[in-house]
């Protein structure tokens, strides 16, 4: 008798657990970035790419598309390349941090070929 009522408790208390909803959590996504891209560099080539901001430090591939990025002192730039046409070319860029008016900063950009230029040729 006593393992009936045991049973018959357990079972009572997981079926007032059925019929509570758990409650939907609301995550806040960040806002999107400023629309535009960046003067030069829409367009660009992946050779044109490395001879302006060397070595990707990652290099991402899914399909036909590409993310690389590019890792400076005090920003990162994301470049992502399409294939259109057997052609692969830089279509968006972004950096961290953001841009003000667009989603690249330029002197993120700008920080980032300075340090290729700088660089001895061997």
């Amino acid at each position: 008798m006593k393992r009936q009522l045991a049973m018959i408790s357990v079972c009572a208390a997981l079926g007032a657990c059925a019929g509570t909803t758990p409650t939907a959590t609301h995550v806040r996504l960040p806002d999107a970035p400023p629309a535009g891209e960046p003067s030069g560099t829409t367009g660009l080539s992946e050779a044109s790419l490395k001879s302006l901001y060397g070595q990707p430090a990652f290099v991402r591939h899914d399909g036909t598309a590409q993310i690389w990025r590019f890792d400076g002192a005090a920003c990162k730039a994301f470049f992502f390349l399409y294939s259109k046409e057997g052609v692969t070319a830089v279509w968006h860029v972004e950096t961290t941090p953001r841009g003000v008016s667009i989603a690249a900063d330029e002197t993120c950009l700008s920080a980032l070929r300075a340090r290729i230029a700088s660089r001895p040729v061997s």
